[in-house]
């Protein structure tokens, strides 16, 4: 079944109006409408302690059962260093397919990395990891185009390299994909 929308979950503080610009991007990359709102959770059920961080897959999981649908796909957002266990940090993570994925602000200013602060940098690189993150749970997986947002990014430099839209080939494959269903 088709998705009929995409829905954007904040859980915690996000600046006035960012939601809603990444929302009309992704609204444009997708070409479904996107609704977002406000999500509660306590965050702590998900930090590690020993790492200083939280769990990603643990909150891809509740996202996935206690906020996603059937009707469409849903993002959780968050503002807090996110780690699984084979990695150091993730930026999100997405059920290839499915109805869900998430996404964190936490590495994307450059203050993080001694660098003056940017925000238009900053914004573009969370409208590209949510794009990213809706294009896996859309089928899509990392591609090789350099300039592609489905390209896989370990730093924030692979994310400042690549554009917010998906490739001629992956926008294929997305079209194949609700063809098919």
């Amino acid at each position: 079944m088709d998705p009929d929308n995409i829905m954007l979950i904040s859980f915690g503080y996000f600046e006035a109006g960012l939601l809603d610009r990444v929302a009309r991007d992704v609204e444009q990359e997708f070409l479904l409408p996107v609704k977002t709102r406000e999500g509660h959770l306590d965050l702590s059920d998900f930090y590690d302690p020993a790492r200083r961080q939280y769990n990603g897959n643990s909150l891809l999981k509740i996202v996935e059962t206690e906020f996603a649908s059937d009707s469409g796909k849903t993002l959780g957002l968050f503002n807090v260093d996110l780690f699984i266990p084979i990695l150091t940090y993730i930026f999100g993570q997405a059920f290839l397919n499915g109805r869900s994925g998430i996404a964190s602000i936490h590495r994307f200013s450059n203050e993080r990395y001694g660098i003056k602060a940017d925000d238009t940098i900053f914004q573009e690189r969370f409208r590209k990891e949510v794009i990213h993150e809706l294009g896996h749970t859309f089928g899509l997986i990392h591609c090789h185009n350099p300039a592609c947002v489905m390209r896989s990014s370990t730093y924030v430099e692979d994310i400042d390299q690549k554009s917010h839209h998906l490739c001629t080939k992956c926008l294929g494959q997305l079209e194949i994909s609700r063809t098919v269903k």
